[in-house]
């Protein structure tokens, strides 16, 4: 006879890994989406808000380049610039986003509303919490220092230059699991505002949890979504939410504290056998 053994974790999660803009601070994601469009801006190249945050969650060099593979936009490069975008472009690019994102930063570091509440449930329940972010290291610590000063500290932060691949690969959440000594991976739930934040959860073996209202799915400030009509907030969220599930999320929440009842749910499914 033939036998197959499959061992399963039936323990609680231990670990919430988290993207920054867009999820725990920075409403909207409105800082990296309006530096893309300024950088474009400054070699003759317009894009749209909207075309600005298509790549969202990759590291920033990686966004650069993938703006630049729209065709549409790799037109409008050559009718400003007269040759095709190359590597060397997207690198003197990078240089340049540098301090221009690193400028305005301070100016939308503000937690998004729920956040605290969200950690201080989730660390009641011996949850470690953690960050990772697409910015550069000399960003992301801009960012947290702000983020200190309104009393979110998370357990552990990577960004996207501390490893060699940014999202969708899951090197970061990885190394959070590591740096706090969390493991099997069916023990994390990796939450972001982006698709490439799901597939990063997914890539790692880790539970995927989508936010569409308070970063890049919506893509719209706090006081520009509350502006909205109500009908036309949910048609937009129902877009997000559809999305989201079609790269692949396990649950989708508004905000980073709605997802506290689905991380809860997640513990019970753990319980119960289930993975990932």
């Amino acid at each position: 006879m033939h036998f197959h053994f499959r061992r399963s974790y039936r323990g609680p999660v231990r670990l919430l890994v988290a993207d920054l803009a867009g999820t725990t601070v920075d409403y909207g994601s409105c800082a990296p989406a309006g530096a893309f469009v300024e950088l474009l801006k400054r070699h003759g190249v317009t894009i749209s808000d909207a075309e600005a945050r298509g790549p969202m969650g990759m590291h920033k060099r990686d966004h650069i380049r993938a703006l630049l593979q729209v065709p549409e936009i790799a037109r409008r490069w050559q009718a400003a610039q007269g040759s095709a975008w190359d590597e060397d472009a997207v690198e003197r690019l990078y240089r340049e986003f540098i301090p221009l994102q690193t400028e305005i930063l301070p100016r939308y570091n503000r937690l998004v509303p729920g956040t605290l509440e969200a950690v201080a449930r989730l660390r009641e329940r011996g949850i470690r919490v953690a960050a990772t972010t697409g910015y550069s290291r000399e960003m992301m610590e801009i960012v947290l220092a702000g983020a200190r000063e309104q009393g979110f500290v998370p357990d552990a932060a990577f960004c996207g230059s501390d490893v060699a691949q940014g999202r969708p690969a899951p090197w970061m959440a990885l190394r959070c699991a590591e740096r706090l000594g969390v493991w099997p991976v069916e023990a994390v739930v990796h939450v972001g505002d982006t698709l490439v934040d799901v597939e990063a959860g997914l890539n790692g073996g880790m539970w995927s949890l989508g936010v569409v209202r308070t970063g890049n799915m919506l893509g719209l400030s706090r006081e520009l979504d509350e502006a909205l009509e109500e009908r036309e907030r949910q048609r937009r969220l129902e877009n997000g939410r559809a999305k989201m599930r079609a790269a692949g999320a396990h649950f989708v929440a508004d905000t980073l504290l709605d997802a506290v009842g689905h991380i809860e749910e997640i513990g019970l499914r753990l319980a119960a056998g289930e993975k990932p």
